[in-house]
This record gives C-alpha cells, structure tokens and sequence, in this order.
C-alpha cells in the first residue's frame, strides 16, 4: 500500500449520524451485554486497546472495565490522543504488547478503534508471536483516508503543526514521505495464519466510508449499525467484540491442543 495522500478526493459519509452517540452511550447501560452477556471468562487473557484518531486511553476506559470484570487483562495504549507518528507508536506499542504477553504467559488480543485498529493491524502484521486476534472498530485499512472531508481537514492541520515543529504530532512526511513507508506497506499485508482478525464496520459510520473498513485480508467482516465514535459504547460493538474473543478463545485452545499432541507424539518416537 502506498503512503495515503491528503490530495485525493475524500469520501463524504454522513458526519450528522454522529449526533447518535449520547444514545448509544445510553442504550449501553441498559444493555445486558454490559453485564457480561456473551462474554466468556478472559481467564487472564491480555487484551491490548488502541483509541482513533484524536482520541486517548479514556475513549475505551468502558470497553477495558467491562473486559476487566469478565478476567480479562486489558491494557491501555498510553495515548493522551491518537495523533503521534505511526512509525513511533509502534515501536512504544510493541514494547507493551511484548510486557503483557510476558507476564500472562499467553498471546494477547489487540483491539482498535479507527486509527488505532490500523495501529493494531500492523502490530499483528510484524508481531504474529504477541498476538492472537484482531479486532478493528470502523479501521479504513483499504483507503486510511477515505474520511469526511471535515476530519481531513483535521488531519491536514495535525500534519502542518507537526511539520512545523510541534511535538507529539505526526508530520506530512508520516503520510506521504518516507517516514511510515514500512507502516504502509505492513497495513496492506496479510496476517500470519493462526492470527483471527475481525473487521467491525458500520454502513451508517458518519466519519469513515465503511467501504474502506472492508480489509480483503479480514477472517470476517461484522456489520452492526452505529456511529464511527459510538464503536466505543455500542451495544453491538461490544456484541462483536464478545463474539471475537470467543472465536479466538476456541482457535487458542485448538492450537494449544495440537502443540501439545504433537510435542508428546515427538517424545512418544524418541
């Protein structure tokens, strides 16, 4: 994949549909999956998230409480707001990912939302030892910048501010220079197999054109009705994340089951 290039037409979806998130954020707390509904037990399952665009470790305090009372062991990214160079986040993202694995003893989970599912991507992409599954929240991977012409303009100021010299911010060179040429390229590159990966989208997303979220590499593409930022608080979000986890609970286990009847048939010949 090419560097994304700020030149290109953006896509237009319908940026009012963010209005809906005070509802969905509403309608969660009535919701039983809030309550645990469909979420199995984490058993201690390391499970790294990664916030969009603009947005900090706040964003996805719920998601990491909810998963943290059903056993999982969520960790946040460290992200005041996801606006630094990709190539750089990397790098402190993989460190981590890398603790977490190291003190559960098993591969960990990364989700994220926009930005950050594309951060999380290319974590899986380069790290297929630290990771089981990915879930991508309304990520654009096909187009990253196949957004509303307003958030392009957001990025197009983060850019120039960055540029300028202003630090913690990603500068023009991050997007269409040499800086994140190899984050590029690992975005559009197909996982190692026995990594899951599932791409949550949204048709009525009112920042992201939700055919930019429908990554070909993907194990399966969820469609839910929410806005891009409700992804967060979205009953149906967090109904897709448990269905997720689960899936990549089962693959775990298979895999583990055949590591270990393998290791004993070795010993059996020897």
């Amino acid at each position: 994949m090419k560097a994304p290039s700020l030149i290109s037409r953006s896509s237009r979806p319908p940026l009012w549909r963010e209005a809906r998130f005070g509802l969905e954020a509403a309608a969660l707390l009535l919701d039983p999956v809030r309550r645990g509904e469909g979420l199995g037990d984490g058993r201690g399952r390391p499970v790294l998230l990664i916030p969009g665009f603009l947005a900090g470790d706040g964003s996805l305090a719920p998601m990491a409480d909810w998963l943290r009372r059903a056993g999982y062991r969520p960790s946040r990214a460290g992200m005041r707001a996801n606006v630094g160079c990709s190539g750089a986040a990397h790098e402190r993202l993989e460190q981590r990912l890398d603790r977490m694995v190291a003190e559960q003893g098993q591969r960990a989970v990364v989700i994220g939302q926009s930005r950050g599912g594309s951060m999380a991507k290319v974590l899986a992409v380069r790290r297929p030892d630290l990771v089981c599954g990915l879930v991508t929240l309304g990520s654009p991977h096909v187009n990253p910048l196949a957004v509303h012409p307003l958030v392009r303009l957001q990025v197009d100021a983060v850019s120039r501010l960055g540029s300028l010299g202003a630090p913690g911010l990603f500068k023009r060179s991050c997007l269409d220079g040499d800086c994140c040429s190899s984050f590029w390229t690992d975005l559009s590159t197909p996982l190692t197999p026995g990594v899951g990966f599932v791409a949550v989208y949204s048709r009525s997303d009112g920042v992201v054109d939700w055919k930019a979220c429908l990554d070909p590499s993907a194990d399966d593409h969820v469609e839910i009705s929410a806005s891009h930022c409700g992804m967060a608080v979205s009953p149906a979000a967090w109904r897709a994340v448990a269905q997720a986890l689960e899936r990549f609970r089962r693959a775990e286990a298979r895999r583990q089951a055949s590591k270990t009847a393998t290791v004993r048939n070795l010993r059996r010949a020897a």
